[in-house]
């Protein structure tokens, strides 16, 4: 069958609520409630294929927080695309909001009856794809991929100066302090091996745009050993430099997460490009 033959997303919504007007059918997408596949789908017109799984998601109580953007979601995944700025979960200091207790909100969780738990996490000034586990069987499961390193983790970064050779491996034993400030150590038994791999995609007189690879997922990984090398990330004011933050923002940003769905062993891969000023910067 030739995709012009195949059904487009509309006329299968039509199909499966008749007695709902074009309109609301539009409404659905603008909404972000309709899944192909799991994956988020606003255009009408897209040609859908037979074994296709279409998903229409009931209305939310209540509109997802803008710092958030739904990349993913089915019965035991929710993927988001999350801001600079906003915490993932509740840290010792502050109860804010974070995107955990945000997207638990939006799902219809209650203090009693959690419906989100996160998996991993993305520093406060850090921006990018975020999983989430519906239940605590998902969330064991994806602790299990991320624990087994049985994922890939792929982040942008603005450095200051350009790392040398162009590409390479960082390699430190990590421990963190009484002052939650993150340092390398000499002794493997006062810390954990962290180890990140590197290529520089282009430079500038001042800076560097790298691309980074987690072989490992230690707190604050990258940012501590790209401090120690000499090439702090731009804007970090806890390990970098205190005139470097032309962003006013740390320049780091998780662009691609990739794994198995714990639950129908599909593989999924999620890309979401950095801001642009990164790109205006390096």
């Amino acid at each position: 069958m030739s995709d012009d033959a195949l059904p487009t997303l509309l006329d299968v919504l039509r199909q499966r609520f008749p007695e709902a007007s074009t309109t609301t059918l539009r409404e659905m997408l603008k909404g972000d409630r309709v899944r192909v596949d799991g994956a988020v789908e606003r255009v009408a017109k897209r040609r859908i294929a037979p074994a296709a799984r279409v998903v229409v998601l009931p209305r939310h109580g209540r509109a997802l927080d803008p710092r958030l953007r739904v990349l993913f979601e089915d019965d035991a995944l929710l993927v988001v695309d999350k801001d600079a700025g906003l915490l993932t979960v509740p840290n010792d200091t502050s109860r804010e909001e974070t995107a955990e207790s945000l997207l638990d909100a939006w799902a219809g969780g209650k203090p009693t009856a959690r419906r989100v738990f996160h998996v991993h996490r993305l520093d406060r000034d850090t921006s990018g794809v975020l999983v989430f586990a519906k239940g605590a069987f998902a969330r064991d499961r994806l602790q299990e991929l991320f624990a087994a390193h049985e994922l890939e983790r792929v982040y942008v970064a603005v450095v200051h100066g350009a790392p040398r050779p162009a590409r390479g491996t960082l390699r430190a034993i990590l421990a963190e302090g009484a002052d939650l400030r993150v340092r390398r150590v000499n002794d493997e038994r006062l810390g954990k091996e962290a180890i990140t791999h590197y290529r520089t995609l282009r430079t500038t007189g001042a800076y560097a745009f790298l691309e980074l690879t987690l072989e490992t997922g230690r707190r604050h990984q990258i940012r501590v050993q790209l401090a120690d090398a000499g090439h702090p990330v731009v804007g970090d004011r806890v390990y970098g430099r205190a005139d470097g933050d032309p962003l006013g923002r740390l320049a780091l940003h998780a662009t691609r997460l990739a794994f198995v769905h714990p639950l129908t062993r599909r593989p999924l891969r999620f890309d979401v490009p950095p801001p642009a000023s990164f790109a205006a910067l390096a």
